[in-house]
């Protein structure tokens, strides 16, 4: 849609809150309309209706913000200070989204669909993450390397130069700060592209960031556009040195092979999962159901790593199942994520709402019993409720295809070997859950299973300094962590011989 639009709105959300809404493209420290003046409208999954409209950036303005990333990155300070200054800027990051935490949570809410109280865990992650990498700036060692006499060798973490992000739709602060923190912390230049579905909080922190002339023009440049344009342009962008992505395994597929197609980027990609979580005998119940409803109902179950497959001991699985198709039907409040008490709110979009329903279809057909939920509600919105299929077999697409919903499987077991044989017949490796009393036995499986990430006694708990990423399908390399630093910096070796320099 061609259109002459401001570049910031003023926007009154359900819950009172009122502010300003940036709708330009931040480029070189600017808000500035897309060159073609092409806009699209951002919906609200709760109420179907628009929020905003905001500028949709094509490859030429992927080229200008590129252009002044590259610029940044050759002759700003950014890069070549004292790393401490870099530190210091993401704190101020930090200190800025936390001290508009609540507009910014009540914007996840409107714009993603999830409830109020998952988007300020959103923020409080998002805070401690950024402060986490800034205090890591200054501490990206090299090593003296010793081979006698004769040299001296060392190595240095260099950063890679301008790199590219593209990030989902189902934690859009979340991921804005887990791609830009690591990123900026070792050096680097961004150019990061949020979801179509939800642009707002990045361009509303981005304006935090401008206001309050925290970095140089072009460290930081936000595009708000598609995936067939925007993410396809920074893909192939021979200037850019690096991919970040997250969201599915087949968009992970075709950006991998891009990358390679290109210039050799690098790629970190964090893809799909179907993560497993396991209950044993032995147990804690009550803790267990609160670490399975966590696993696939938080965030209305669009998590990479929601624990989709539970696998029940036989000891205890008619009571467990009980209770927590119980907790299903009466416990999980699905509604207005405004409202304090709603733990389930909308789905992203009407087509990921469709797809879950379609799922549920599926299942049935394929002669699983569904013992919860499947149904959308029928207020205005896109909800759904609490759904949970029984009586599964292993070679059933809900058991073995992503869903992305609020939709679990439910599978008896006997012994330790046959569920993790089970738990890892996928394609995926994202996460899994365990829940058992018994140490050896946590230390056994956990080792066993083919997971990037294993939660004991707890599910989707996460700390900025514990690595995430899967393995097989579920993508390459680390979030978060010293890992994630590791992922944006590049070692240079450097071997002198002793006796030759002047």
């Amino acid at each position: 849609m061609y259109s002459d639009l401001p570049l910031s709105t003023q926007v009154k959300l359900p819950n009172g809150v009122s502010y300003e809404q940036p709708t330009g493209l931040y480029i070189n420290n600017q808000f500035v309309p897309s060159l073609e003046k092409n806009t699209f409208e951002v919906i609200s999954p709760s109420t179907e209706e628009v929020i905003t409209s905001v500028y949709e950036s094509r490859k030429d303005d992927v080229d200008l913000a590129v252009e002044a990333a590259t610029k940044a990155f050759d002759d700003s300070p950014w890069t070549k200070a004292d790393p401490s200054q870099r530190a210091k800027a993401l704190f101020k990051i930090a200190d800025l989204i936390e001290e508009h935490g609540e507009i910014i949570s009540s914007i996840e809410t409107i714009d993603n669909g999830k409830s109020i109280s998952n988007a300020r865990g959103d923020v409080d992650l998002a805070v401690r993450c950024i402060r986490a990498h800034a205090g890591a700036a200054d501490k990206l060692f090299g090593l003296v390397v010793e081979t006698g006499d004769s040299h001296f060798n060392y190595t240095r973490r260099e950063p890679l130069g301008v790199v590219g992000q593209i990030i989902p739709w189902n934690f859009p602060l979340l991921m804005f700060v887990w791609k830009i923190g690591p990123a900026l912390a070792t050096g680097n230049t961004v150019v990061l592209k949020s979801s179509e579905t939800t642009p707002l909080s990045a361009l509303y922190v981005s304006k935090l960031i401008q206001d309050h002339n925290v970095l140089p023009p072009g460290v930081l440049n936000v595009l708000s556009g598609f995936g067939k344009y925007t993410g396809n342009a920074l893909t192939e962008h021979p200037d850019v040195k690096k991919i970040a992505f997250t969201g599915s395994t087949a968009t992970g597929k075709i950006i991998y092979k891009k990358c390679a197609e290109s210039n050799v980027k690098k790629v970190t990609l964090e893809l799909g999962g179907k993560s497993p979580h396991i209950i044993f005998d032995d147990a804690n119940l009550d803790q267990a159901l609160e670490s399975v409803i966590a696993g696939i109902f938080f965030n209305s179950g669009e998590v990479c790593c929601a624990g989709s497959r539970l696998y029940l001991q036989e000891g205890i699985y008619d009571q467990f199942l009980d209770k927590f198709v119980e907790a299903a039907k009466n416990t999980i409040k699905v509604g207005d994520p405004f409202l304090e008490d709603t733990i389930q709110g909308a789905q992203n979009s009407n087509q990921q709402l469709e797809k879950i329903l379609q799922y549920v279809k599926i299942g049935t057909d394929e002669g699983a019993t569904l013992l919860s939920g499947g149904v959308r509600l029928p207020q205005k919105g896109f909800f759904v409720e609490p759904t949970i299929f029984g009586d599964v077999t292993e070679e059933m697409r809900i058991v073995k295809e992503e869903i992305f919903g609020p939709v679990i499987t439910v599978s008896k077991f006997k012994t330790v070997d046959e569920v993790i044989k089970k738990a890892n017949d996928s394609e995926y490796g994202l996460a899994a859950g365990i829940q058992s009393t018994n140490i050896d036995r946590i230390m056994d499986v956990s080792r066993r299973l083919k997971s990037g990430t294993v939660w004991v006694n707890t599910y989707n708990d996460f700390h900025p300094m514990v690595p995430f990423g899967g393995y097989n399908q579920s993508g390459i390399g680390k979030e978060m962590g010293e890992e994630a630093l590791a992922a944006y910096s590049q070692i240079k070796a450097v071997r002198l011989k002793l006796g030759t320099a002047i």
